[in-house]
């Protein structure tokens, strides 16, 4: 029997909530001009948002656009500060729910979770299929196209309210999530808003179990919208490819991306996450290196050497770290 979230709307209301929501919000915001309009009015701010969650009465602002790359081009929308923190506050009370009910291999925007953790695990399935480098590794490394602007809003909602027996909090996620639509009307969520990096991880969560529960994939690991399966056996991965492109289509109105499906050995090397995966050691993708550099051009501060050094200690990666970081830290 699913389990169902015993919160009400109050526990999202509540004063403490939207206190601890909006000092969680403020982390590396708080010289945003917007941020501090809100922050000389807080309780004033804070006390109408929370009549307006109470009342029925909250209705959703509009985005502000903008474009960056990281590392490929991506439309980000920013909602008011106002809206930003609801999210945080619907955030804080969704997300250690719905956290324990999605798999072990699910590793993105999850509290102890991550890139690293994610290849680390890519390692341990790896030495298990190639029994200890044995056996030759084959690996279905799939990407979905355009993953948050096709998400569909009403089989989200649905997800969601199979969850969720709480009309009133069915009715905020119901404005919070019709307040975007992307190509057309009903379809697509905003890749700024805190709430999105939830919601596509409980939509991606039924399509999670389909691979583990009803295709027995084992040895399987999604980021996002990047996931790979492992096998000895490039045969069954290809018997698996159809089953896997048709459940994302009929059921979750997604679609893989046709340049970016691929079933390649281990020892050719395997581009996840960032890094060429070999049987034996990993290293950084080009185009990883070049943000790297670049980035250490434009801002070459302690936290961001100490950040890529972090990052680099995870793979064969000496010769890089001794160009790059020294010649940031010299630059620096």
């Amino acid at each position: 029997m699913k389990r169902k979230l015993t919160k009400k709307r109050d526990d999202i209301a509540s004063l403490e909530n939207l206190l601890q929501a909006w000092e969680e919000f403020l982390v590396g915001k708080k010289s945003k001009r917007d941020v501090q309009d809100f922050k000389m009015r807080l309780m004033e701010n804070i006390i109408s948002l929370r009549n307006d969650i109470v009342n029925g009465t909250y209705r959703h602002g509009g985005y502000k656009a903008f474009n960056v790359s990281d590392p490929k081009p991506r439309n980000i929308h920013k909602a008011s500060v106002r809206d930003r923190l609801l999210h945080h506050a619907i955030y804080r009370v969704l997300y250690p729910f719905f956290d324990a009910a999605f798999i072990a291999d699910s590793y993105s925007c999850r509290a102890r979770k991550g890139t690293h953790k994610a290849l680390e695990r890519f390692d341990a399935y790896c030495r298990k299929v190639s029994h200890n480098n044995t056996r030759t590794v084959w690996v279905l490394k799939c990407d979905i196209r355009k993953f948050f602007a096709s998400i569909d809003h009403a089989m989200l909602l649905e997800m969601l309210a199979s969850y969720i027996p709480d009309q009133d909090i069915m009715n905020l996620l119901h404005e919070i999530i019709e307040s975007f639509s992307s190509t057309r009307p009903g379809v697509g969520l905003p890749l700024g808003n805190l709430t999105s990096q939830l919601f596509v991880n409980i939509y991606m969560n039924e399509f999670d179990r389909f691979i583990k529960h009803e295709l027995k994939e084992k040895y399987y690991i999604r980021y996002a919208d990047d996931f790979v399966v492992l096998s000895e056996s490039k045969l069954w991965l290809e018997h698996q490819l159809p089953k896997i492109s048709a459940h994302l289509s009929a059921r979750l109105h997604l679609d893989l991306h046709p340049n970016k499906v691929s079933i390649e050995t281990l020892a050719s090397g395997i581009d996840f996450l960032g890094w060429v995966m070999f049987p034996d050691h990993k290293v950084l993708r080009a185009a990883t290196k070049r943000r790297m550099e670049k980035r250490l051009r434009e801002v070459c501060a302690p936290a961001t050497i100490n950040s890529y050094e972090g990052l680099l200690k995870h793979g064969n990666t000496h010769k890089i770290s001794e160009t790059i970081l020294r010649r940031g830290r010299f630059d620096g």
